[in-house]
């Protein structure tokens, strides 16, 4: 299959190959992991860690004084041209935080070493980093991510191309997302590098718990290809006690089930604890996992795994202790009874036990165990309003924004200001691009989507107020008038 260009007229290759996408994804489903000289002996080990990093950076229309006729570049070359302003003194540091791990991973195997980690990169700090000229950190990751002698130590994580939060983003457009990011990777890392694609990892780890929007999502994982997915532990429920997850450290089995009676599950690992950078930064996970014995799970005995995500770059602890304690790390695992292993390397070798998906502890989103003990799945999405209409009069911290690690954070309130312009945009691109059935690779639909795609990046939610919101709402305003000009 051809290699895909990474940049087509100046915007990211987000669109245009589906189907050439959607056969690498089925072609590496069924594919087994390398088993190279870093195969871990899943029958002798107590316990195993798996972390991941997560590294994104927005795109805003700062490439100018007008906020009109601003270019839209990435807030890290905002940074880098503005380090006089707040804490952008740190935008080399950044860039060198996306990039070394495509010197580390293949330092430590060279040491003889059995070194692990997962990778999440938005679409937008891609796309990014090659507009602003710093494409030898794609290169640097191009290295771990392509190359044999060294890409069975890392595995990418799926996410929505513009960081996208679940619980508020229309579920048409958060398909497009999972889809678009796919594509992209695809045209950076070559399709052989998108079979091995398993995992996904959600934007904010917000899971959405309203159970339409909840059974949308894992279908359009499941549909894309996605094998598991990661969550948080306090934004699930077992469905047999609605408990937080009590073994957190085995797989679990996402269950989501609509108004109408339709059902989707899809694998969970489940991340645990808060969202502390340090977790990671110190690698908490590992010597957490030195702690523990082997568990039981379908009457086999199978070694724990402690996982954890958090950014990659935020944090002085991140950007100057993690080098350190990584390698510190990787020399006590390599060879030990606590190996690091990664998320789709761990289900792999569980499932070659003879384990199934239906011996997983099943779970859902939060909350919906209110839902369910007054209505049946099947009784239809006016039901389920009323239902929830009704909950929420009885009990004020209830709430069908979606979980996330934040916990506290609604994902939908407060932000009315930013999302009237977005629910325009997506429904204006809805109305006038996908129902038109427009071609994936006619240059008006990838222009149209890019910008679709940004205006929703969670930073847009996240800061509510001030210029991010100006950012948002300027995005959105070019996108309803693009689709306008070009779609008419």
């Amino acid at each position: 299959m051809p290699q895909l260009p990474e940049q087509i007229d100046g915007l990211p290759n987000i669109a245009g190959h589906e189907d050439d996408v959607a056969a690498a994804m089925a072609r590496g489903a069924d594919k087994p992991l390398s088993a190279s000289g870093g195969a871990v002996d899943f029958g002798s080990i107590r316990a195993a860690c798996a972390i991941a990093l997560h590294q994104h950076q927005p795109l805003i229309p700062a490439g100018g004084h007008d906020l009109k006729t601003a270019a839209i570049i990435s807030n890290l070359q905002y940074m880098m041209e503005h380090q006089d302003i707040g804490d952008n003194y740190n935008a080399p540091a950044f860039v060198w935080c996306y990039k070394r791990m495509g010197e580390f991973i293949p330092q430590l195997i060279h040491e003889g070493k059995s070194p692990r980690v997962m990778l999440e990169y938005s679409g937008t700090l891609l796309h990014g980093l090659r507009q602003m000229g710093e494409g030898h950190v794609v290169d640097a990751l191009k290295g771990i991510t392509m190359n044999p002698d060294y890409n069975w130590a890392v595995e990418w994580l799926g996410m929505p191309w513009g960081h996208a939060v679940a619980p508020s983003t229309p579920v048409q457009d958060y398909r497009l997302h999972v889809k678009a990011f796919q594509h992209h990777f695809a045209a950076i890392f070559g399709f052989e590098a998108l079979e091995r694609l398993r995992g996904f990892s959600p934007s904010e780890m917000a899971l959405p718990n309203h159970p339409d929007v909840a059974y949308e999502f894992v279908k359009t994982l499941k549909d894309a290809g996605y094998q598991w997915v990661l969550v948080q532990e306090h934004s699930v429920e077992q469905v047999d006690n609605g408990w937080h997850p009590q073994r957190p450290h085995l797989p679990h089995l996402l269950t989501c089930t609509n108004s109408e009676g339709e059902t989707a599950s899809i694998i969970a690992l489940v991340k645990t604890q808060g969202s502390d950078t340090k977790l990671v930064a110190q690698m908490q996970p590992w010597y957490e996992a030195q702690g523990l014995q082997r568990w039981e799970l379908a009457g086999k005995s199978v070694p724990p795994l402690v996982t954890q995500i958090a950014d990659g770059e935020n944090g002085g602890v991140m950007m100057n202790e993690f080098p350190g304690k990584f390698f510190e790390s990787v020399n006590g695992a390599s060879g030990s009874d606590v190996p690091l292993m990664n998320g789709s390397e761990y289900l792999e070798q569980l499932f070659a036990l003879g384990i199934k998906a239906s011996d997983l502890t099943e779970i859902r989103p939060v909350q919906q165990g209110k839902i369910w003990a007054r209505m049946q799945p099947g009784d239809g999405p006016e039901k389920l309003h009323k239902v929830i209409e009704e909950i929420q009069k009885e009990d004020h911290q209830f709430h069908m924004d979606g979980g996330s690690w934040t916990n506290d954070l609604s994902w939908v309130k407060g932000y009315e200001n930013v999302l009237g312009p977005m629910e325009e945009a997506s429904s204006l691109f809805n109305e006038k691009v996908l129902k038109a059935d427009t071609p994936t690779d006619d240059p008006r639909y990838r222009n149209a989507l890019f910008h679709l795609m940004a205006s929703q990046t969670s930073c847009y939610r996240y800061w509510g107020q001030g210029l991010w919101t100006d950012y948002g709402r300027e995005i959105c305003r070019r996108v309803s008038d693009i689709v306008n000009y070009d779609f008419g």
